[in-house]
């Protein structure tokens, strides 16, 4: 779910709140489409690729998988852990404050993380990290569910966040997160390290359960620090209103952009 208000990368413990249960969380949270992989990679001067917010290695095991070489990196130890056991090598730090050692990359990727990074020092760090001609990529996935899952969903998580910002369907498209792209790019643009960013979008689907989508809904930032019996009971309204089985349409939203020579 998309931030609502102030800045996002000062939100500490919605950011932190994640690795609360961060099995659940690599289990329910949708994957990425193979297209985008498959630019990310065709637009790196190499396979070298640091995850930024790696998590419990979502965006770094479809990279490795496609034949990367991934380093994670992520502030909560926790999330990190599951990374580590689904063989993914990463340091527990916040980019802003993470010491490289010396160490450049053909890529830096974030998926699902950026707008938990101060802007101006998550972009510094961007032009430190990666050798001229390599690739930062920073991504998002929008969410568009069928109407009537949306509108149940929604209703659902109102009757815990009466007040809770946005439309009343649970619905984000791609255009909900355009705005975290641009915000990345304008932050990209003042180092004077990068080419022009530019805007991918990568629409895809993914099939449902009734359950599976309950769950993932428990893992949204707001949601999983709800008290679990007012979690379950969330999960548990959710399932009695949706159907049995349906497709999820997603948008990729990414702000891309080349390191260029110093």
């Amino acid at each position: 779910m998309p931030t609502v208000s102030g800045e996002s990368h000062e939100a500490r413990t919605v950011a932190e709140s994640f690795g609360a249960d961060a099995e659940r969380y690599d289990r329910a949270r949708p994957s990425y489409p193979d297209a985008l992989i498959e630019r990310i990679l065709a637009a790196s001067p190499g396979r070298d690729v640091l995850d930024v917010g790696c998590g419990t290695g979502i965006v770094g095991r479809r990279l490795r998988a496609a034949g990367a070489t991934v380093l994670g990196l992520d502030p909560d130890p926790r999330m990190a852990e599951v990374a580590r056991r689904h063989g993914l090598d990463v340091e527990v730090a916040k980019i802003e404050e993470w010491d490289p050692a010396g160490r450049a990359f053909d890529a830096l990727v974030a998926g699902q993380t950026w707008h938990w990074v101060d802007p101006a020092l998550g972009a510094a760090a961007a032009a430190r990290l990666v050798r001229p001609g390599g690739l930062v990529a920073l991504f998002w996935n929008g969410v568009e569910p069928p109407p009537e899952v949306g509108a149940a969903t929604g209703e659902a998580l109102r009757h815990v966040f009466p007040d809770l910002p946005g439309r009343k369907s649970f619905s984000f498209g791609g255009t909900a997160y355009a705005p975290l792209a641009e915000k990345a790019a304008a932050a990209l643009r003042p180092t004077g390290a990068f080419s022009e960013p530019e805007l991918w979008m990568f629409p895809w689907e993914r099939p449902y359960t009734r359950d599976e989508w309950a769950e993932q809904i428990s893992t949204s930032g707001f949601v999983n620090r709800l008290p679990p019996p007012t979690l379950n009971q969330v999960m548990a309204d959710i399932r009695a209103a949706v159907p049995a089985t349906f497709t999820v349409k997603y948008t990729t939203v990414a702000t891309a952009a080349h390191r260029v020579s110093s």
